[in-house]
């Protein structure tokens, strides 16, 4: 467990030393190497690497907004960098780093920092990978034993040659230390030491045992060599979008970064506005110290809270780690071979196109971002694949925003159904207006609207085509379950340009009357009645007609297509999560009566009851005959394996089998021997006495029947041990059907639930 700033007193300074002093080593052996080698693929001195090293690590350490980011010289800045480099030297591009930190101090202090998660993913991973196939080919012509070429084109180009015509002793250097980096994090026992580490010592060794003629890191004067900035000279637009783009690049990242380190601990939460305020501050000391512009790094990041850090002192600890291991010995790093450093740079470009990224946006169908923005920054550069990306992942945002699926299919004779979904925009009018031509004439037409928006070109060609069809001897219903955009442009009501949550105003209702509503055309587009059989407008005083004869019959099929088009696409993210396992609360015991519902009269969804239904609610006592294994079984299931906190048993007005009892069991052989377990409800309705407020015997004992099964699933010992633990809690509820209201069980007596009251 992390420890949060104010928490940290003088009784947490055992859980320092116990696990940010050991994990802060573990992050500075990462980091040492790491910097170096950006630095040498940066073209600034490898002091530079160092120093924001250090920066990163006190600085943005002590004042982020993260408690486990670890923030340094980032390789996905390295192009960036490089390219500064080369167009205003090394000084000017430290004054670049200055001025980048002062900007997003600025953003800080605007708090926009939120603004940055509103890049998509898929740019930056497309970014990261694109820096990555640079770093890669650049850093191969090295380890090859040649130097690297301006473009990504021309190393490729030259790449055949480099090959055939360069093998000296540098080519060995760089494939020992591959080969290292390859096998070290395979060993158990190795893993101790970062394998970066490693394979610059392995390295080093090597070179130094051999005698081979290697160029080796200069280092001479430790941080005494870096130099102080030096204000750019040339074209101020240039400079300005220099500084805008070290300084959102290193942002996004950073606060991306900081996002994702949330996953990692069960401390504090990031506080990205804070974050970005010290990613300005360390840019602005690291520049004006020469070092590299400074961001959140993932890599050290993840390792400092693998290695168990609890607090932002092991991030602050790693930066004093390497500013005194510069410090007392800068000799160390001189012995390393360039090819070497270059040698890590390639296996890092390489791991930096990482396909675990491009499985994840595929299921988002932002593949093309990724790709585009990697291509764009191969072949044309940083910024140009940026904005490539951008505005690829713009134009299918908008493709998204303006879709429209129109379907059109014939449901019987002379009557046609039509479903639109999506955003209906002047963009799908085309659509539109050719599928509703196809149409025929005077034909009796089920207009569905899945509408998240409807402009006014759209509206206009389907009201007009509405009309027309309707002046031909048509007629068209039309239902709106997502919102009533084309009932409220009829009206003249203010439309607003938001998605509007489903409606669920009907969905409830029997088969039977949602086949027959129709609108009203009374002047309100958005209202109904209900049809009887015969077709004609319901009498009903309460809006309901008479259930509909033989030929309202629904059909089931058509109740699941209903449930494919409306309800499954709301659905789908929940059952996807719970699909491999359940886990109700409630064991749930009811009639089979068609009439309850028991996920309407609890406001329960997919995954809370596990239902057991059977012809009056009967739960038959232990060692009863005739033996039911079928409901033992199910409460067993339930209590054992799903472990339900509770048993509900639900009765109802009007119950067949409590009738049945009462009166003279039907002839159906299986029926009267169900009912046998519904004896001791008779014999508890007869010895009790008559209340005051019992509405009948038929009522009576339907209640007494949910308090009698309560006390029949105490005859099952592996229920009755829970409920005396007070694992398991017994409860019974009753429903009035024709009340439509909800008794619960208290004390041997059934009280109405309240209603809630608004207004």
């Amino acid at each position: 467990m992390t420890i949060s700033d104010d928490a940290l007193s003088r009784r947490n300074w055992k859980s320092v030393l116990r696990h940010d002093v050991p994990a802060s080593l573990v992050v500075f052996l990462v980091a040492v190497p790491l910097s170096l080698g950006i630095a040498v693929a940066s073209g600034a001195p490898v002091a530079a690497g160092l120093v924001a090293a250090v920066v990163g690590g006190v600085v943005a350490g002590a004042l982020g907004g993260s408690v486990v980011q670890v923030s340094g010289p980032a390789a996905g800045l390295s192009l960036v960098v490089a390219e500064l480099v080369h167009t205003y030297g090394w000084r000017a591009t430290c004054a670049i780093t200055v001025m980048a930190g002062v900007l997003q101090l600025g953003l800080g202090w605007l708090k926009v920092a939120r603004a940055a998660l509103g890049v998509s993913p898929a740019v930056v991973h497309g970014m990261l990978a694109g820096v990555g196939v640079v770093i890669a080919l650049s850093q191969l012509h090295i380890v090859l034993g040649g130097s690297p070429q301006r473009s990504a084109l021309e190393n490729v180009v030259e790449l055949p040659a480099q090959i055939l015509d360069n093998h000296t002793h540098g080519v060995v250097i760089g494939v020992l230390t591959i080969g290292v980096l390859l096998v070290w994090g395979r060993v158990p026992r190795l893993r101790a030491v970062p394998a970066p580490l490693a394979a610059l010592m392995v390295a080093a060794l090597t070179a130094a045992l051999t005698g081979w003629d290697l160029t080796k890191v200069d280092l001479k004067g430790g941080f005494s060599s870096v130099e102080a900035p030096l204000m750019p000279q040339g074209d101020w637009h240039a400079i300005a979008g220099a500084v805008l783009l070290v300084a959102l690049l290193a942002g996004v990242e950073s606060l991306l970064t900081c996002v994702a380190s949330n996953r990692l601990h069960d401390g504090p939460r990031a506080d990205l506005d804070r974050e970005l305020t010290a990613q300005g501050a360390a840019n602005v000391v690291s520049g004006a110290l020469g070092g590299l512009p400074v961001a959140g790094v993932v890599v050290r990041t993840t390792t400092n809270a693998r290695a168990g850090a609890r607090s932002r002192w092991s991030t602050v600890l790693h930066g004093v780690w390497v500013l005194l291991f510069t410090a007392a010995f800068a000799w160390v790093i001189a012995m390393i071979p360039l090819e070497a450093l270059a040698a890590l740079l390639l296996f890092i470009g390489v791991q930096m196109v990482n396909l675990g990224h491009v499985r994840n946006l595929r299921g988002h169908r932002e593949i093309p971002v990724y790709f585009v923005t990697m291509a764009g920054v191969v072949l044309i550069g940083l910024a140009e694949g940026v904005a490539l990306g951008l505005g690829l992942a713009a134009l299918l945002a908008l493709r998204r925003l303006a879709w429209v699926s129109v379907d059109v299919r014939q449901a019987g004779e002379r009557r046609w159904r039509v479903v639109v979904d999506g955003s209906l925009t002047f963009l799908g009018v085309p659509r539109l207006a050719e599928a509703l031509r196809g149409i025929p004439a005077g034909s009796a037409v089920e207009l569905d609207l899945h509408l998240d928006f409807m402009d006014n070109a759209a509206f206009e060609t389907l009201h007009a085509w509405r009309l027309e069809h309707e002046r031909t001897g048509g007629v068209i219903d039309v239902d709106e379950p997502h919102g009533e955009w084309y009932s409220a442009a009829i009206s003249g009501a203010r439309l607003y340009p938001a998605r509007i949550p489903p409606r669920h105003d009907r969905w409830w209702l029997p088969w039977a009357y949602r086949r027959g509503s129709r609108p009203t055309h009374s002047g309100d587009a958005g209202s109904y009645e209900v049809i009887d059989a015969g077709g004609a407008g319901g009498g009903d005083p309460d809006g309901v007609s008479a259930l509909p004869g033989p030929q309202g019959v629904p059909d089931l099929l058509e109740g699941t297509r209903e449930f494919q088009r409306r309800t499954a696409p709301m659905v789908r993210p929940l059952l996807h999560r719970m699909a491999r396992k359940q886990s109700p609360s409630h064991l749930f015991i009811t009639c089979a009566d068609s009439r309850i519902v028991p996920n309407i009269i609890t406001a329960s969804g997919p995954g809370d009851l596990f239902t057991l239904r059977n012809i009056g609610n009967l739960v038959p006592r232990a060692g009863a005959v005739p033996a039911d294994d079928s409901v033992a079984a199910t409460i067993e299931y339930a209590v054992k394996v799903l472990e339900v906190r509770m048993i509900t048993v639900c009765g109802h007005s009007g119950c067949g089998a409590m009738t049945a009892l009462l009166g003279e069991v039907p002839e159906l052989p299986a029926l009267r021997s169900w009912l046998r377990h519904g004896r001791q409800s008779l014999a508890r309705f007869v010895a009790e006495e008559r209340t005051e407020d019992d509405a009948g015997p038929l009522d009576r004992l339907c209640r007494v029947n949910v308090i009698q099964q309560l006390d029949n699933l105490r005859t099952h010992p592996f229920v009755d041990t829970l409920v005396q633990a007070g694992r398991l809690e017994l409860t019974g509820l009753y429903f009035d059907i024709g009340a439509a209201r909800v008794h619960v069980l208290e004390q041997e007596r059934f009280t109405p639930v309240p209603e809630l009251r608004t207004g």
